[in-house]
């Protein structure tokens, strides 16, 4: 696939946001010097966008689609490892549109039970991401419903995308931005905004290699789903549409453990008093655990992706 054939630039972003916007909360930042999380960099800009509507940035591409597509009677469908699924059920809500979503036995009971909440049909099957995406496929063949992908969609990329054009807004200034990847949707849209002017650099636990398989094999290609943040960056392959981006637009590509993403957890809460979940911290996890290093002077953005996550409460 060509990049051209993806065709994803700034003016497309700009026109969905315009569309998008008005169901989306802007999301702040937090600048840090580097210091306040033990990292030496010139200066670190958190994009907590897991302050976004349903808890996690899938909220922007769930609304690109169910806006700027035509929706038949039938509603929309979606597989999800359990942030995509809360999005499409919350925009459906928002928009009165019927929403079945099917997610696999590895979502966590938070993004379950948010997803009952937002009124969606649920359907849990298999034990993976791909299992549900099958089961979702079949659905949507015979009842003629509209497939909302969770990253391999051209609305999903444009969505996703205006994290980028608003991080970009909010800090002009920045060198880097370090960004999660499972199946490519978050880090297509923002490689697809900035386009080589600040380095995009991808984070990946070290069991869901997606994009660091595809990228050694030259084209997307089955990876290892494993991780404890397999129900939100464990697809088994990066996108289709997400790879010539990526290629083209994405600096480098960092593995993270788990030990690492749960310490960024820890680190987030008893730094910042930020929760986030597993998903939302791996991006941070990077720079947590050295893995990487910032230049002196350089300004590293990081997007706090999601924080659909269980709490501990009080017995009543």
């Amino acid at each position: 696939m060509l990049l051209s054939d993806v065709a994803i630039d700034r003016h497309d972003i700009e026109r969905a946001a315009a569309r998008i916007g008005p169901h989306l909360r802007r999301t702040p930042v937090l600048r840090l010097s580097g210091s306040e999380i033990g990292v030496a960099a010139g200066g670190i800009t958190l994009k907590l966008e897991f302050l976004q509507h349903a808890g996690a940035f899938k909220t922007r591409g769930a609304f690109a689609n169910l806006l700027l597509r035509d929706i038949p009677a039938a509603g929309v469908a979606a597989a999800s490892g359990g942030n995509h699924g809360v999005a499409v059920a919350y925009a459906a809500q928002q928009l009165g549109i019927r929403a079945r979503v099917f997610v696999p036995t590895v979502a966590s009971p938070a993004k379950i039970d948010r997803i009952r909440s937002y009124g969606a049909d649920l359907v849990v099957h298999g034990d993976r991401y791909a299992d549900a995406l099958e089961a979702c496929t079949a659905w949507v063949a015979g009842s003629q419903a509209l497939a909302v992908h969770a990253f391999d969609q051209r609305e999903t990329l444009l969505g996703q995308g205006t994290i980028a054009m608003e991080l970009h807004e909010q800090d002009p200034a920045l060198d880097t931005v370090l960004v999660a990847v499972g199946g490519g949707g978050l880090i297509g849209g923002v490689a697809s905004w900035y386009r080589g002017d600040v380095r995009v650099i991808g984070v990946e636990p070290e069991g869901a290699p997606t994009l660091t398989h595809a990228l050694a094999a030259g084209r997307p290609v089955d990876a290892p789903a494993g991780s404890v943040a397999a129900d939100s960056l464990a697809p088994k392959r990066v996108g289709e549409l997400v790879f010539p981006i990526a290629q083209a637009h994405v600096d480098s590509v960092i593995l993270v453990s788990d030990e690492d993403i749960v310490r960024a957890q820890e680190l987030l809460w008893d730094a910042l008093r930020i929760v986030a979940e597993p998903g939302g911290a791996t991006a941070c996890a990077a720079l947590a655990s050295g893995r990487y290093r910032p230049s002196p002077g350089e300004r590293v953005g990081v997007i706090i992706s999601g924080a659909n996550t269980v709490i501990r409460r009080a017995s009543s």
